[in-house]
């Protein structure tokens, strides 16, 4: 991960037909691009292609290892417009960025729920119910962001009419409950399992002082699916703890803004500067951090693959877990002086000085001794 990692012409040829697989080639026919990036400045203005099927316009943003676990895509829906209806027999989870309308939901029972969304809403499609997503506002576009795990689904069955046209209802999934989408969900730990958030960017958080700097954390099971979300936030002049992970999380600015670090091990790090509707994708295995450099609290949602969980034996992600007894989380007492510097000098730039003194002496109560 280091490096570029390019090789020769005649190398390459020899790769050529793995190059690409039934997910890519099915992207291509829906005539839109696949932006490979790890960093989108804005989800909101980021270009989209007519989506001819969809009846909307959209793009697909896909990270390295998109050939194999997850993907996401950029959808607009036209003025007093909606998208065609669609069933999928892969998973869904959607934050809405801009604008307002409503979705229908149903089975091949005859079971059919409607909600209403807006801005900041997160909802997730249940497996191989039919959805239709409308536009509220005869004026402006509505769009959103979703990601899914379309690519392993698409790679393994490689036919087309199997994954959207299959008549089979999950009734453990979706059996047309009427509150199905109501705005509620049952909390067991950090885990909040329900099927619509209205407003993502306000909900209650609970305190997760592992991963530093004071911050509230909630994580979602939606429409009880495989992959996994989250939301973060960190207060004014603080940020997180560095850590690495495995590939997939679409990491989304709710509020604040500020800076990312991202580096694979041995290389200095990149900076990242990201608003409200930026998007990061680090890299498998990269180690990334948050630095907050706004004047109101940081809030990021975080859609995932479970993929990207590397878990010990107790099932906690080693994400959050102390490189000295093992995990893939560095201490801030073992953090390079650069990173502190880097931090002061873009809040200084703001007339602010850093917050984190609480956050250095609460980490030491707990600190692992050194291998």
């Amino acid at each position: 991960m280091a490096k570029d990692a390019m090789v020769s012409a005649e190398m390459a040829k020899k790769f050529e037909t793995e190059k690409e697989s039934p997910y890519t080639r099915w992207v291509a026919a829906e005539g839109l691009d696949i932006i490979s990036a790890h960093y989108i400045p804005s989800l909101n203005t980021v270009e989209l292609k007519p989506w001819a099927r969809r009846g909307g316009a959209g793009v697909f943003i896909n990270h390295e290892a998109s050939r194999t676990s997850n993907d996401c895509y950029v959808c607009e829906i036209p003025p007093a417009k909606q998208l065609e209806p669609q069933r999928q027999l892969f998973e869904e989870m959607i934050y809405v960025l801009k604008g307002r309308g409503s979705s229908t939901v149903w089975n091949d029972a005859g079971q059919k729920v409607s909600f209403e969304w807006q801005a900041g809403s997160l909802f997730a499609i249940p497996l191989n119910a039919w959805c239709q997503h409308f536009n509220g506002s005869g004026k402006d576009a509505a769009r959103f962001v979703a990601v899914t795990n379309a690519p392993p689904v698409i790679n393994l069955y490689e036919d087309l009419d199997f994954v959207f046209n299959t008549a089979h209802d999950f009734k453990n999934r979706f059996s047309g409950e009427p509150d199905y989408f109501d705005n509620k969900g049952e909390q067991k730990g950090l885990l909040l399992e329900t099927n619509f958030v209205a407003d993502a960017v306000n909900l209650p958080l609970i305190s997760a002082k592992e991963r530093g700097a004071g911050g509230g954390h909630i994580r979602f099971n939606m429409a009880k699916g495989s992959m996994n979300s989250h939301i973060s936030q960190f207060p004014i002049g603080t940020y997180k703890k560095a850590h690495c992970h495995g590939p997939g999380a679409h990491v989304i600015i709710l509020s604040g803004e500020g800076y990312s670090l991202m580096w694979p091990e041995g290389e200095e790090p990149r900076r990242y500067e990201w608003q409200v509707g930026s998007m990061i994708v680090p890299p498998n295995l990269w180690f990334h951090q948050h630095f907050n450099t706004g004047s109101t609290p940081a809030r990021y949602l975080a859609f995932k693959h479970e993929v990207v969980s590397i878990r010990n034996a107790q099932g906690v992600p080693k994400a959050w877990i102390s490189q000295r007894v093992g995990g893939d989380q560095i201490d801030y007492a073992d953090e390079s002086q650069v990173v502190r510097t880097t931090f002061a000098d873009a809040l200084a730039k703001h007339g602010m000085a850093p917050r984190m003194e609480e956050a250095y002496q609460a980490e030491l109560a707990d600190l692992p001794p050194k291998p």
